[in-house]
């Protein structure tokens, strides 16, 4: 087996806040590298695992709020590319591939796991807060109320997340958190865009009625 995949290191434990937020896909090269790993090449693959394990990583983590399930659940999600590499065929990108194979076993997983001890970093979570002057007003202000008020939405707002549907967590996590576009996270369901939209604005609707009293 390829080294990058036996030796990816992630803490089983972790402050939530040390979940990265996802960088931009840099998919130059990726054709190339997967034409390598298909012909035999270990260290192409290696490659390949070095620039998506973070965001593998972090998409698992935030669908499941455990690090320890999203260590093991980015690694052997790596391990499933790896072995189903010579049936790619590049009709999609790699990492829409790579992404398909991860979100499909952290789904089976929490079908048959239900254990999520870890919060949800707010510094990963992007709900367009921006335009949110209630929450702006909350969060803005450096005093001890404040980081009060962090920790009991960020509280509220894991319990929240824990309540959708496995699917719409996902696309929340696809969209708002790894900030794919629609028609991108549509590829990796195998789903069409309009699916995508109608799961993500109910689910952002379901998120605004369960923290509406908190953020008054």
């Amino acid at each position: 087996m390829s080294g990058a995949i036996a030796l990816m290191d992630f803490p089983a434990e972790r402050p939530a806040t040390a979940v990265p937020a996802a960088p931009p896909v840099d998919e130059s090269g990726d054709r190339e590298l997967v034409r390598l790993a298909q012909s035999g090449d270990a260290n192409a693959f290696d490659e390949l695992v070095v620039r998506y394990q973070e965001r593998i990583y972090a998409l698992v983590y935030h669908m499941t709020s455990n690090h320890e399930d999203a260590g093991d659940l980015a690694q052997e999600a790596f391990v499933k590319a790896w072995k189903a590499l010579r049936n790619f065929k590049g009709d999609s990108s790699f990492y829409t591939w790579v992404y398909r194979i991860a979100v499909n076993h952290a789904l089976n997983h929490l079908k048959t796991r239900r254990a999520r001890t870890q919060h949800l970093s707010l510094n990963d979570l992007d709900f367009n807060a921006e335009h949110d002057p209630d929450l702006v007003q909350l969060i803005s202000h450096k005093n001890p109320r404040r980081d009060i008020n962090l920790r009991e939405l960020g509280e509220r707002l894991n319990a929240a997340m824990q309540k959708l549907s496995e699917e719409h967590r996902t696309v929340v996590t696809l969209h708002d958190i790894q900030g794919l576009p629609h028609d991108e996270i549509a590829k990796i369901l195998e789903c069409n865009p309009g699916t995508v939209r109608s799961r993500l604005f109910y689910a952002r609707q379901q998120l605004q009625a369960w923290l509406a009293d908190f953020l008054r």
